[in-house]
């Protein structure tokens, strides 16, 4: 497990990234070397042995307070989340929990526990003047990255779900994130937290009230979107209401 720290989206990260993975060389497993940074505020990390055969991640998390993990790189990615927005990972789990409760703990989970896997895994925060916002709900590609690129010297896009971080490992072109829009006046990551944790409503999310965007599009993000040439793949930058064809549906499933 060795990142580049040095790229974009994982800059958020790098830091406390950089301390796991020098706990890690000095031989501690990854759920232990969570548990030297984590705080009060965080599970306790431990062995994915300790989910009972059967067992559910989430009713394990919500009843006992505690984190199963993996050694691999999807659970470090899952971890750092833990440890930067821990209000927010608590909030979709305190969901998960009552939907579980209410509807069982079938293979089925629900229009609201599927929106929250789906963000957890793949969500991103958009941080950005509310003109960005529109030209991305609108899928007005060359407006968001090419007129507009000037504005994203003071705009963001967080990267929150560890399944879209362990996939930049590779970065490829169709990679696209869920995103949401957020307060551009956030200027942490706590204070995102406290945001996302407040904004997360039960009946809102289950309609999944994303935006798809190509984080590679990001200027800064890939050398290759420097040019405008980058945003005419139809395939990646799809134009509103284009209904997908079969090729789009399969290069969504590889992202």
């Amino acid at each position: 497990m060795s990142p580049d720290w040095s790229r974009p989206w994982l800059h958020p990260y790098a830091g406390q990234g950089r301390a796991l993975a020098q706990a890690m060389r000095g031989g501690r497993p990854l759920y232990a070397a969570l548990n030297t940074v984590a705080g009060v505020e965080q599970p306790r990390f431990v062995p994915q042995q300790a989910l009972p055969r059967g067992g559910g991640y989430e009713a394990q998390l919500h009843a006992q307070r505690t984190c199963p993990t993996r050694e691999n790189l999807h659970d470090l990615f899952n971890g750092l989340s833990w440890l930067h927005f821990p209000r927010s990972k608590w909030r979709f789990n305190a969901l998960h929990a009552a939907e579980i409760a209410r509807r069982g703990p079938g293979r089925q989970r629900g229009p609201l526990r599927d929106a929250m896997t789906l963000f957890d895994e793949n969500g991103a925060l958009l941080l950005a003047p509310r003109g960005m916002w529109d030209a991305l709900l609108a899928r007005d590609w060359h407006g968001l990255f090419v007129r507009r690129r000037g504005q994203w010297q003071g705009a963001r896009l967080l990267v929150f779900g560890h399944g879209l971080l362990e996939q930049l490992q590779h970065p490829r072109k169709p990679l696209t994130a869920h995103v949401v829009e957020a307060p551009q006046a956030l200027d942490s990551i706590a204070s995102i937290d406290d945001w996302l944790a407040a904004a997360v409503d039960a009946d809102a999310w289950t309609k999944k009230p994303f935006a798809p965007l190509p984080v590679l599009g990001v200027p800064g993000w890939c050398a290759g979107n420097a040019h405008e040439s980058f945003y005419d793949d139809p395939f990646v930058f799809r134009r509103a209401g284009r209904p997908d064809t079969p090729q789009q549906r399969t290069l969504q499933a590889a992202a």
